[in-house]
């Protein structure tokens, strides 16, 4: 008996000691998070996420995807710890997390800009920031254009009615889909309008528009009497996001109220590092900055 009793605990131990193999601690670079992401800007963190696991196999970050008025209140109620926005957290937003004695920390990491695209059989190539204003305030020309927004709650909508200063949107002139896939196949397919879509989205061509991307085009964009970019028609390229000249820029943030040093500090970290920013600057975005690149010359006589 006394010999079994003595297996037995040796077992136990075997067992214990076993299990201790497949628990994976909680560190910068190792552990789960969940991180809740404004859909806009989804494929960009995918791309980080890729590569992030590949230095780091112990990590394993999700990304749930959403409308800004769907993710924000999962947010402030503390389902997941690490958001990505384009926009700061509001005051009382941001009071909800000092009330748990836990400081927001907020990070830009990029640039993304608003893109208006069109039929590309529409003879139409520009616009200016008055014009989308005055369709935005219910006061467009008779037999105007239309914009088109990917949905009612989604960020870029948000975004316009703060440009125009209005709470409800017109009853002629605005339609909202379901998603960004939804207003580029809709452009393609309708002439008189005009959709509105994140520059990520666009340049990313996920698989539910690729087909009809070719059926559309950007227009430029001329910004208002006295700001940077009213001299010209600006397109929504790289260069014209980094120095500020396409009217419609937004940035990117990523907010980390984990509340510890975990996962989500660790990727937020990432975000902001030289490949991080790397990254952003591939994907067609304005990073947030970038290290200048340095030569060490050695003399070779």
């Amino acid at each position: 008996m006394k010999n079994l009793s003595i297996v037995l605990v040796v077992l136990m131990l075997a067992a214990c000691k076993g299990g201790k193999k497949d628990v994976v601690i909680q560190t910068r670079t190792s552990g789960t998070a969940k991180i809740l992401v404004d859909e806009s800007f989804s494929s960009i963190i995918r791309d980080q996420i890729e590569v992030f696991n590949a230095d780091y196999k112990d990590a394993k970050i999700t990304v749930v995807p959403g409308n800004e008025n769907k993710i924000v209140p999962a947010f402030l109620n503390d389902s997941m710890g690490v958001i990505i926005l384009s926009r700061m957290l509001k005051p009382e937003e941001a009071k909800v997390y000092r009330n748990r004695n836990i400081i927001p920390k907020t990070s830009r990491f990029a640039i993304d800009g608003i893109a208006l695209i069109t039929n590309k059989d529409n003879p139409d190539t520009t616009i200016t920031v008055e014009q989308v204003i005055s369709i935005l305030k219910g006061r467009a020309a008779a037999g105007g254009p239309n914009l088109v927004f990917d949905n009612a709650y989604s960020s870029t909508l948000r975004y316009f009615k703060d440009l125009a200063g209005i709470k409800d949107l017109p009853k002629q002139g605005i339609y909202t889909l379901e998603h960004n896939n939804d207003v580029i196949k809709y452009v393609s397919e309708h002439k008189n309008y005009i959709g509105v879509i994140g520059v990520n989205w666009l340049i990313e061509k996920s698989t539910g528009s690729s087909e009809y991307i070719s059926g559309v085009k950007t227009l430029g964009v001329k910004n208002l009497k006295g700001k940077l970019g009213d001299d010209a028609f600006y397109q929504p390229t790289q260069k014209n996001l980094m120095d500020a000249t396409y009217p419609f820029l937004r940035n990117v943030y990523i907010i980390n109220c984990e509340g510890r040093d975990g996962l989500g500090t660790g990727f937020a970290n990432w975000l902001m590092s030289q490949r991080g920013q790397l990254i952003v600057l591939r994907s067609g975005l304005g990073p947030h900055k970038l290290m200048p690149r340095e030569f060490n010359l050695k003399n070779t006589k």
